[in-house]
């Protein structure tokens, strides 16, 4: 079955690194000092390719471009002058001090103007003929909200109705944490230089991006010791999905127990089971109360029903099971307390932790470091749950508040949101590309605890695991293709066609330079 309407998936050519602004600016500076890339051949790669890309994905026959200070305004410059060399009108708008001769025009006859000198009606005359705005006012290494001459021309460009392409990142938000702090440029396409900037993948900047597109201008390759972070793509993703054998059997490819669904809270457990089997599991038990036992065997028939209030039963499906699930549905009572007692303290398979199981370990039910240190552990929480678990409080970015909690448990972390994040100790924080408002729905934690389960039976580790079913999940989410009719079935239905979707997608920018290219976040 084709999928309704596929969208663009997230094209990217091999690992994608994303960069705090700190990090951006060191290993520039390291290009340029260690490795002999001169400054000023990245400046022309990069106003080079963004005066490509500007023409290829928007067209237009007028440019306009607003010129900060420092590089950033200098990308806007060259990108304006290569526009002009290939026979588009252009004009450069000024909104910092810097020369009207600037040398990267090359000599070429440039109309370059001042902010100062436009008055309103050249702001509405500039604005008004534009096909495309070129972003050149702040760049990555702005702090807080932008001063009064900056924040004046950001708050006329956002008053038009004008196509803007963002260079780096949209003037204004904060490219290290996501935060918006004043005002800021909403833009259409955003054209980053080398890697993509942590806070551009975050909300709420995210959603002034617009599309993202990622260029290689000259840098040398990025590596872990160079970002804080890494891009879950679709490339990254397959390159990580397990495989099997040949002559494999269902007890091979990853046997999953999942534990949960007190009285009247069946469909819990379910969703978790039948994600756990489309996500590739051989073998599901689902561990809930008795009293639901002709619920689930209904709803799953290829799982087999075990009862977590019989504990020797229980102690059985543990010691043949390669991956733990509990919380779906467990509830926070003494039973749901005492089941949870008996699962952490039964073998020492891969456990993931979700939903009640988390709120059961914020109120001291059990030791999470320690349970931690004799296995490997993930935890899903979102933002509520991870409040009761004493993480940072609002405020922090997902990807701070992940890799502290990370810290403090020993364990690895998948906090929900948008994005979702995945951290764990000493690896690179993994951001998702696939969610969407869509996933807005009670019930999908059900489904992503299940293919994370899924993943880690089959030998995955905890964090790739996790980073790995946040990818099918949304990807699954994409090619239902309800919008925000979505519920956790669809997911779980569209979830085998996620897993053998063809390799890499292809931009249809089908320019060479770019790296990474993924939609606008709806």
């Amino acid at each position: 079955m084709s999928p309704p309407f596929p969208r663009l998936r997230p094209y990217s050519r091999g690992d994608v690194w994303a960069q705090t602004a700190a990090e951006a600016g060191a290993f520039d500076a390291h290009a340029i000092a260690s490795v002999g890339v001169p400054q000023p051949v990245l400046m022309e790669n990069a106003g080079r390719a963004a005066a490509a890309i500007t023409l290829r994905a928007l067209g237009g026959s007028e440019v306009v471009g607003l010129v900060g200070a420092g590089n950033n305004g200098g990308d806007a410059l060259v990108a304006l002058r290569t526009l002009a060399s290939w026979g588009v009108r252009t004009q450069a708008v000024l909104v910092a001090d810097r020369p009207l001769d600037d040398p990267l025009l090359h000599g070429w006859p440039l109309d370059v103007v001042t902010d100062r000198d436009l008055g309103e009606a050249g702001w509405i005359a500039a604005l008004g003929s534009a096909d495309v705005v070129l972003d050149g006012v702040l760049g990555t290494g702005a702090r807080g909200a932008p001063r009064e001459r900056q924040a004046r021309a950001i708050q006329r460009l956002d008053g038009s109705d004008v196509r803007v392409v963002a260079l780096d990142v949209p003037s204004g938000i904060d490219a290290s944490s996501g935060a918006v702090p004043g005002a800021a440029v909403h833009a259409t396409l955003t054209v980053a230089f080398g890697a993509p900037k942590i806070g551009a993948l975050l909300h709420p900047a995210r959603g002034r991006v617009g599309r993202h597109v990622v260029v290689e201008i000259g840098l040398p390759p990025l590596g872990p010791g160079d970002a804080w972070a890494t891009v879950v793509t679709p490339a990254w993703a397959r390159s990580r999905l397990p495989t099997r054998d040949a002559d494999t059997h269902k007890n091979r490819v990853g046997r999953v127990l999942v534990v949960g669904g007190r009285v009247g809270m069946a469909g819990a457990v379910v969703l978790c089971a039948r994600a756990a089997l489309a996500g590739g599991a051989g073998l599901v038990r689902i561990g809930s109360v008795g009293e639901n036992r002709a619920t689930i065997q209904a709803a799953v028939p290829e799982a087999i029903h075990v009862d977590s209030t019989d504990f020797d039963a229980l102690e059985e499906s543990l010691a043949v099971s390669d991956v733990v699930v509990v919380g779906p549905g467990l509830g926070t009572d003494d039973r749901a307390r005492a089941i949870l007692e008996r699962v952490v303290g039964t073998g020492a398979q891969p456990l993931l932790l979700d939903a009640d199981a988390l709120n059961l370990v914020a109120a001291g039910a059990i030791d999470l470091s320690a349970v931690a240190r004799g296995r490997p552990v993930l935890i899903t929480p979102h933002p509520g749950e991870m409040a009761r678990l004493s993480a940072p409080a609002n405020g922090v970015p997902s990807t701070e508040a992940a890799a502290a909690a990370a810290e403090r448990f020993g364990c690895a972390v998948l906090l929900k949101g948008a994005p979702s994040v995945v951290a764990v100790t000493g690896e690179p924080i993994a951001i998702d590309t696939q969610g969407t408002s869509d996933l807005a729905a009670a019930g999908m934690g059900d489904t992503l605890a299940g293919v994370c389960g899924a993943l880690m039976a089959q030998g995955l580790g905890p964090a790739t695991a996790g980073s790995i079913g946040l990818y099918l999940s949304g990807r699954a989410a994409v090619l239902a293709g309800r919008g925000p009719g979505l519920i956790p079935s669809d997911v779980v239905r569209w979830l085998p066609e996620a897993l053998v979707e063809p390799g890499m997608p292809h931009t249809d920018l089908d320019l060479p330079f770019v790296t990474f290219d993924a939609d606008a976040p709806r």
